[in-house]
């Protein structure tokens, strides 16, 4: 059942999204306290995530715990900052510069500190700067083994708080260096300490399927957080959730009950022109059909279909799992 997860939702979920081409849409707050104010408005939110630096820093983690305490939201998960400064625009914990990959891990620890500090399990450390654009830019062999070494000094930092990678094929960089899941795995491997966030978006718009990107990471131990929403493939549009994708939504939830996931399921959606407190709750509805269709069909006959390895019998299934009247 869905109730058996907690649900969250990034910060700037709530904020006046902008991008490269308007600064502003104005739907959203500017400040925490605005943010937070919308936020408590969705139904059954139990928790936001937080980005190092934007949201939490040193002069204020004590403050932020107050304001999360009154809202009585937990902080899911502070992201890492190792992307906003243009410090890291050559790369962070994988950068050529040994001063940037120090700053970097630095970074990262301070972050984690924070995190302790307001009571998070998890920080999110999105390597989105670390990769390349062009031919013969990139040493790829010395890229990975600094991210290695630089995720596992990091997260040997403290055993409280736990540092998940999240993945993403592009974007800033033409090529992020951790790619897929089946990178993060091989990147993973052997360190106490570290896991995995599976953002759908990412594993769709990288050509996965997100329910065996699922069930890989599960298998090796690294399937700790899910951040959820939706696009067409081509891009990390961070679309409401099931509004594109619906059977692979579907087949998303029935693999993380088959694999027992119980952790946080997290909005990371950027409504630019929607209002985002009924955007956040049309991801929260559509959570909740989703996991009642999956349900209502049974673990066990959804099972045997998928054994069966028949195409007619996965697409009827689809079908009455939305409509079961029909």
């Amino acid at each position: 059942m869905l109730n058996e997860h907690k649900l969250g939702a990034g910060l700037p979920t709530f904020g006046s999204c902008a991008d490269r081409f308007c600064s502003s849409y104005g739907k959203g707050g500017a400040s925490l306290e605005e943010m937070l104010a919308l936020a408590v408005e969705v139904k059954e939110l139990d928790g936001l995530e937080l980005i190092g630096n934007v949201h939490i820093n040193d002069r204020n983690a004590a403050r932020v715990k107050q304001l999360f305490a009154e809202c009585n939201f937990e902080v899911s998960m502070i992201v890492c900052d190792l992307f906003t400064s243009e410090k890291w625009g050559s790369g962070s914990i994988a950068s050529p510069s040994a001063q940037t990959r120090k700053e970097a891990i630095a970074e990262v620890k301070r972050t984690m500190d924070w995190a302790a500090e307001v009571n998070c399990r998890y920080v999110d450390l999105w390597p989105g700067q670390d990769g390349y654009d062009y031919p013969f830019q990139a040493n790829y062999l010395d890229g990975w083994r600094w991210l290695k070494e630089g995720i596992q000094e990091s997260a040997a930092h403290r055993s409280d708080v736990k540092v998940l990678v999240e993945y993403k094929l592009k974007e800033p960089r033409t090529h992020c260096y951790v790619g897929n899941a089946a990178k993060t795995v091989l990147l993973l491997q052997g360190m106490s300490n570290a896991g995995c966030v599976l953002d759908v978006g990412h594993s769709l718009a990288g050509g996965e399927n997100m329910a065996e990107a699922a069930a890989l990471l599960s298998e090796y131990g690294m399937l700790d957080y899910f951040h959820l929403n939706d696009n067409y493939r081509s891009w990390d549009d961070d679309m409401m959730v099931a509004s594109i994708n619906i059977p692979e939504a579907l087949e998303v939830v029935y693999w993380m009950k088959k694999l027992k996931y119980g952790g946080w399921l997290s909005l990371d959606i950027f409504p630019y022109r929607e209002d985002s407190i009924p955007a956040a709750q049309n991801c929260i509805e559509w959570l909740k059909v989703l996991f009642a269709a999956v349900e209502r069909m049974g673990m066990n006959t959804i099972e045997k279909v998928i054994n069966s390895g028949n195409a007619n019998d996965s697409c009827r299934i689809v079908r009455e799992m939305l409509f079961p009247s029909a």
